[in-house]
Formats: C-alpha cells, structure tokens, sequence
C-alpha cells in the first residue's frame, strides 16, 4: 500500500473514530439526562405519596419547611386534584409505581370527587382534605380556571385508564361550564360567588393564559360555540394603549370571525403575550393540549418564543438561572415574570422557580439540561425534589413544595420521556380531538 494511500486510510479511520466517540458521548449525556429526570420525577412524585389524605385521595396543596418546622397546608384545589391525578398516570407511565398502585389511588380520589359539594356540576375552590368539605371560611367561589385542570385531569385518567372511564366521563358531563359563560361577549367569566350569587366582573379575555384550557375543553364538550376560541384577545386592541406596548399586526378571519392577529417584541424577536409574561400561562397549558405539534404556527411557536426569551430576559439581568412564574416565597406566595413578556409585566423579583423550566423540556431540552444544574447549584434540591423558588441574587429559598407546581414538574417530564404520552391521552377523548382544527389553522403574526 502506498504511502499516500494509508494516510488516506488513517485519516479516515481517524475521522470516523472520532464521530463514533462523539456520537456515544452525546448518547451517554442524553441517557444520563434521561436517568436525572426519571430520578427528580421519583423524588417529585413522593410529595404525592407522603402529602395526600388516604381516605380521600386529595392532595395538600403545599408542604413548607421553616424555623419552627414543617408545617402541611391541609387543604386543596381542583387544580391540585386534577395534577395529582395526572401526575400518578405519569408516575405510572415513568415506571415508579405500578399500574394497580395508580388505579387504586386515582379510584380513591374519584369516590370522593362524586361526593363533593359542587355547583351545577362545577367544583369549589377550597376543600378540607381531611374530609373534602368545603373550606367556606376562605369563601365559596366556582372558578373558570381550576375546573378546567380538573377536568383536563379527569379526562386524561379515563383514557389512561378503561376501568375508570365510565366514572371519570359521568363527572366532566356534569360540569356545566354554560353557568359561566358570556354568550353576549364571547368569553368566560372568571367564576362565580355562590355565597354572594354573583359572576366576577371580569372576564377570561386573553388568549395567551391558562384559562385557555377551560375554554378548549367546553368548546370539545358543546358547553359553549366554538366561535369562542375567536373572541379571546391575542393582544389587547392596539387602542388600548396602557398596555407594557402598542402591538403591531393584522387582522385575520377564522370561521367568519375577525381576529386581530397582534404581537409585542422583546430582543428583535415577535411574540404573543401572556398577561403577566410567567411562563406558566403560556406554557401549562401545553402539558395536556397538543400545541407543540398542532399549534405549529400559532401557540407551539408562541411557546418556545416565551422559553427563549424567558432566557434571554435572565442573560440581561445577570442571573445564574432563569424560569420565572408565580410561586412560593420564604413567606408566602407571589407573582414572577420575564416582565417585558406580559401585557401588564408581574415583577422578576430576581426569583427563579423550577417549574418554568421543566415546562420548556419540549421546546429546549438542552437549555432545561444546563438549568437544572444551576438549580441545583444554588441548593434547591432536596427531599422532595425542588423547592418550590430561590432568589437568584440572594440565594434565599422558599423551602416549600406546592402540589401545583409538582404537578408540572411531573407531567412535563412524563410528556418529555414518553413521547407526550398525557397530551396522547387528553387528545383520544372525544373532548380534546374535536376542537384540534382551533389549534391547526391559526398564524399568529410572529414568524
């Protein structure tokens, strides 16, 4: 063989030598992500084993650890059941417990659904979880939003689940969301007062939130006309000029309805946004509907433009970590953002949650990758996985764990290892398929 010839044949060798490595070690780096995920949902998942009632199967909505000790609060929400229902499929599907183990702990949370005080089929805010009755000392209000996660909840367990289908499907046709609807607007109320007998003023008006769940899933069950998806705000009117800015855009008809297809802009880049600029409005609502694959042009893109500038805001400020939505504080609750995200901005408070990251795993798994290690970094991670916020210039920590924000931390990494497997089954009701054209044929004005 020639001189030349082996050189050839070296360099070759050499050069595929050299990809194979490279291609085992990004191999290695994705499975070992794969084993820290699975690890942080098994942690995550415990929260549930260790903080909900055995006799009802309802969830605490938080655990704080503080000074003078760990303190449960003993009480929940529709939307912490909905997540903790949810959040068992996916413990399931993620091999930490069994099939047999998740039905018999959803069953459980079913029997004491059918017994729960409700209003025209609608669940109160607060229950005790000791005994599920309501928590009237904290008033009796019907809200939009929280029965909207309950029945997303509901939905996904009976297709998860065959033998819970009967039940699960009986409850979410009760749920009579017409009781809160302004047929003459076009658009939710944001509850009811039963004590007072009065709709909020207000109304569910902007798209790009997490009422947009509720809204998807009346329209799937005929509660309301699907012209409702139309009558949402993208962006506020450009007249409206106390908004954070004036959007720019055009005018587009869907289904004979015109829809002023606005946007703001942040860092050169178009975007769609959400009321306050948390990721949580924008992005929880993509754990169940299939906006990644379906809302292409619209809402998927939408999403992954909030990750990357969620990042792109933490880079400007000079933070170790970014991820900002509402969450716990040292002493209490408070609401977080990427500010210039929002059409009214809520405060960044230099406060970073885990629960904004995992909800971009299917947008930017790398970026994810890279932030949960300066979350742990910054000594977040404990027992029961993250604590629920730390203040990333000060270091201070909520030591606390919120079934809420668990719950997204659960599903999105369920969604993210098993192929969106709770958007699959959300998506094979009757309830979540129809209404998928809403998803496909809108553009926003931000490509």
């Amino acid at each position: 063989m020639k001189r030349s010839k082996i050189i050839s044949f070296v360099l070759m060798f050499s050069l595929f030598a050299n990809v194979f490595v490279t291609s085992s070690a990004s191999a290695t780096k994705d499975n070992a992500f794969q084993m820290e995920l699975k690890a942080i949902a098994k942690k995550t998942y415990k929260f549930y084993q260790d903080h909900t009632d055995p006799k009802t199967g309802l969830t605490y909505d938080e655990t704080r650890y503080t000074a003078e000790g760990k303190k449960d609060a003993t009480h929940t929400s529709p939307t912490n059941i909905g997540m903790y229902m949810m959040s068992t499929i996916s413990a399931q599907e993620l091999g930490i417990i069994s099939k047999k183990e998740a039905v018999k702990r959803i069953q459980v949370t079913l029997n004491t659904l059918e017994d729960l005080e409700k209003w025209n089929g609608l669940y109160y805010n607060w229950y005790n979880t000791k005994d599920g009755s309501v928590k009237k000392d904290w008033g009796q209000f019907i809200s939009q939003v929280d029965n909207g996660w309950l029945s997303a909840g509901l939905i996904v367990v009976g297709q998860a689940y065959d033998e819970l289908n009967p039940q699960t499907s009986k409850l979410v046709e009760n749920m009579n969301y017409t009781t809160l609807y302004d047929s003459e607007v076009g658009q939710f109320r944001g509850g009811y007062d039963v004590a007072q007998g009065k709709l909020t003023d207000h109304h569910y008006g902007l798209f790009n939130t997490e009422p947009r769940v509720a809204s998807y899933i009346s329209i799937g069950k005929d509660d309301v006309p699907s012209e409702h998806w139309w009558k949402m705000y993208r962006t506020m009117p450009q007249e409206w000029d106390w908004q954070a800015q004036i959007p720019e855009g055009e005018t587009h008809e869907y289904d004979g309805i015109s829809v002023f297809e606005g946007h703001y802009e942040y860092k050169g880049v178009k975007f769609v946004p959400s009321w306050g600029g948390s990721m949580f409005e924008s992005l929880m609502p993509g754990i169940v509907l299939n906006e990644v694959e379906l809302g292409k042009n619209a809402l998927g893109l939408n999403n992954k433009r909030h990750v990357e500038l969620q990042q792109a805001f933490a880079e400007e400020k000079g933070y170790k970590a970014w991820g900002f939505s509402p969450s716990a504080t040292p002493d209490g609750y408070s609401e977080f953002a990427a500010t210039p995200l929002g059409t009214s901005g809520y405060k960044d408070g230099a406060t970073v949650t885990a629960h904004a990251s995992f909800l971009a795993l299917d947008y930017d798994p790398k970026a994810v990758q890279k932030n949960i290690k300066a979350l742990k970094e910054l000594d977040t991670y404990s027992k029961y996985g993250f604590y629920d916020s730390v203040n990333v210039e000060t270091g201070e920590i909520a030591k606390a764990y919120l079934a809420l924000d668990q719950g997204m931390i659960m599903v999105s990494i369920a969604n993210y290892l098993k192929d969106g497997v709770i958007r699959d089954y959300f998506h094979q009701d009757p309830i979540g398929k129809k209404p998928e054209d809403l998803l496909r044929k809108e553009k926003f004005s931000i490509q």
